[in-house]
């Protein structure tokens, strides 16, 4: 990462923060140390969202300092997303280039989905009595469970990963000629809509 080594455990999946920032400073000079990122604020304050949403027992559990003296596990060791927090810390660019990936991502999955409604208008239009707005505002209920402007570019990555699937899916259905009436294809919008927010079912799939 970035011309270094990243050394992590097959085990648990722990990443050697030690390791890291020990080949940062040699290869700087700069005398940054593990124990000043625990003690910040916002570190702490990271590990307590870390615990809560991962599930862990304690602070202690996204991290393990090694009893080892000397060999590969001497340091400490971070849960992987405490490591990238980490890692984020000692390299100003490394933060760059992951603020930029998930901006990227973003953007692709944005495009994706307005590739995607493309597609279905494209195939919805072979159907009698296509109606491009009932179709648009179904694919708002199925996905964001609620219609309005702008939906698109408030939502999360999964809700964009979502739609495009869906929009692909019903593409291909029509295409395929399993969807042969635009009634046909409101009616399994809605029952995409009540089987995803159907509690029962729900609750017999899991």
């Amino acid at each position: 990462m970035g011309g270094l080594d990243v050394h992590q455990r097959t085990d648990n999946g722990m990443f050697n923060a030690t390791s890291l920032l020990k080949q940062w400073n040699n290869k700087t000079g700069m005398r940054k140390e593990v124990s000043k990122f625990m003690a910040l604020e916002q570190t702490k304050d990271f590990l307590d969202v870390l615990v809560e949403e991962e599930n862990l027992d304690t602070h202690k559990s996204a991290y393990v300092n090694s009893k080892a003296s000397r060999g590969e596990n001497v340091g400490t060791w971070m849960h992987p997303f405490l490591f990238i927090k980490f890692a984020m810390w000692i390299n100003p660019r490394f933060e760059y280039n992951v603020i930029k990936f998930v901006y990227d991502e973003l953007i692709k999955n944005r495009h994706d989905a307005g590739d995607m409604y493309r597609t279905l208008s494209s195939s919805g239009m072979r159907l009698k009595g296509y109606k491009f707005d009932e179709v648009a505002k179904a694919l708002q209920w199925i996905v964001f469970n609620k219609t309005g402007k702008n939906l698109r570019q408030t939502a999360t990555q999964e809700q964009l990963r979502e739609l495009a699937e869906l929009q692909n899916k019903l593409a291909f259905a029509i295409d395929m000629g399993y969807i042969r009436s635009y009634e046909q294809l409101i009616s399994e919008m809605r029952k995409i809509w009540n089987d995803k927010n159907n509690p029962v079912k729900q609750l017999k799939r899991a």
